[in-house]
């Protein structure tokens, strides 16, 4: 019998030499196109003894006794198509992108064809992406990057030292207004600091709400959505910590719309923001 329209979790411990795919199609009863397709998406892991588990893609890779191969197969998952992302500064060590909202960062066991570290990946195949920063799946705006590893610890380093400086727009409920100084939350979230910096308010398109520039201090989960729903004006289309209101609308209402940082390759200034046809909807005129 068939799975082909199921969830499907296979954890096998390899016992005789076999090729990943032919095993994984025996013991889930899924066709071998099936499982190779499963496997290009990123819905295959290996294990092997002393080495880091990794997506394994290589559907004839040969398996060997002491090996580990997990599946994680749903149909849902692998059906779905990646937004339209694009890729807005290069550089040697380092590039920025736009991710659109309701894209991953970085993929889930089920896959990561949806990702935006899978698409740049595949975008440029003789670059290994090393992911730094997230962004909310619900939100959109700019990340980086990181080239190699040493890249990546650089730029690392800056966002742990608040050396980088990351600006939000978020559209909130209700009209908050900020006085000259700005308005500074401090809020531990998950029993950690957390900082996140509100340096301007003005109305937004829908005279009901405010639109606060925003300035991001330190990285905690889903930061600025909380501070700003305890402050009592949660953003926008928050489908966790607004109000029911927030289920009307179809993407969150914050963007991460501009970085800037002293490069640690070059020494310059460097400073990046969302192009205006990039903007999402709530941020135009």
């Amino acid at each position: 019998m068939e799975n082909n329209d199921k969830t499907v979790h296979c954890d096998l411990q390899v016992e005789s030499p076999a090729k990943a795919f032919q095993l994984l199609a025996d013991a889930s009863g899924l066709p071998k196109e099936r499982i190779k397709h499963a496997m290009v998406k990123g819905a295959v892991w290996l294990n092997q003894p002393g080495r880091k588990e990794r997506r394994l893609r290589k559907a004839k890779f040969k398996l060997q006794p002491g090996d580990r191969i997990q599946l994680f197969y749903d149909p849902k998952v692998l059906a779905m198509a990646p937004p339209h992302t694009e890729c807005i500064s290069e550089n040697n060590d380092y590039s920025v992108w736009f991710k659109p909202p309701w894209m991953l960062s970085q993929g889930t066991r089920y896959g990561d064809h949806c990702s935006l570290l899978r698409i740049a990946e595949k975008n440029k195949r003789e670059i290994t992406y090393k992911l730094i920063h997230r962004l909310d799946r619900e939100a959109s705006g700019l990340m980086l990057l990181a080239h190699n590893r040493d890249a990546a610890r650089l730029l690392s380093n800056l966002f742990q030292d608040d050396a980088l400086e990351k600006r939000y727009f978020a559209e909130v409920e209700g009209i908050l207004e900020i006085k000259k100084g700005g308005l500074l939350l401090t809020g531990d979230i998950d029993e950690k600091p957390a900082k996140t910096e509100i340096i301007s308010s003005r109305q937004a398109k829908s005279r009901k709400n405010s639109l606060l520039d925003i300035r991001l201090h330190t990285g905690r989960l889903h930061q600025i959505r909380r501070h700003l729903s305890e402050l009592g004006h949660p953003v926008l289309g928050d489908p966790q910590y607004g109000s029911g209101e927030g289920k009307i609308y179809t993407e969150l209402h914050l963007c991460a719309w501009k970085v800037s940082f002293i490069s640690p390759f070059t020494s310059e200034p460097c400073t990046y923001q969302v192009p205006d046809n990039l903007r999402p909807s709530f941020l135009r005129n």
